[in-house]
């Protein structure tokens, strides 16, 4: 099973002629190998595992990826008030950061 998170692409870049960027998580920003997505375009967003760019996504799918992570973030807080309470918080923030960049492309 793959738990991967869409971010955002902000830059683009070769490194040792591999293409490589740089994903924004609402503020998060990591180094990602991009060469499964060679089409990847600087704003569009993109499901990374791992340190790789599995593909590419819409706005549309990021906040639905980003909903079902709040649903299990939810259904996990259930069971421990304080354990997940971070994360739910996390996974909003991505959301919002989602709906305040949408058309910016």
């Amino acid at each position: 099973m793959c738990l991967a998170i869409p971010g955002k692409v902000v830059e683009i870049y070769d490194e040792f002629g591999l293409k490589m960027g740089k994903v924004d998580y609402a503020g998060t920003v990591n180094k990602v190998c991009l060469e499964y997505v060679p089409d990847i375009r600087i704003g569009q967003y993109t499901v990374v595992h791992a340190g790789f760019a599995l593909s590419v996504i819409d706005e549309e799918e990021a906040i639905k990826s980003y909903e079902a992570w709040e649903e299990l973030v939810g259904s996990a807080t259930g069971q421990d008030d304080d354990q997940y309470g971070d994360y739910m918080q996390t996974i909003q923030g991505l959301k919002q950061s989602v709906k305040d960049n949408k058309g910016t492309l």
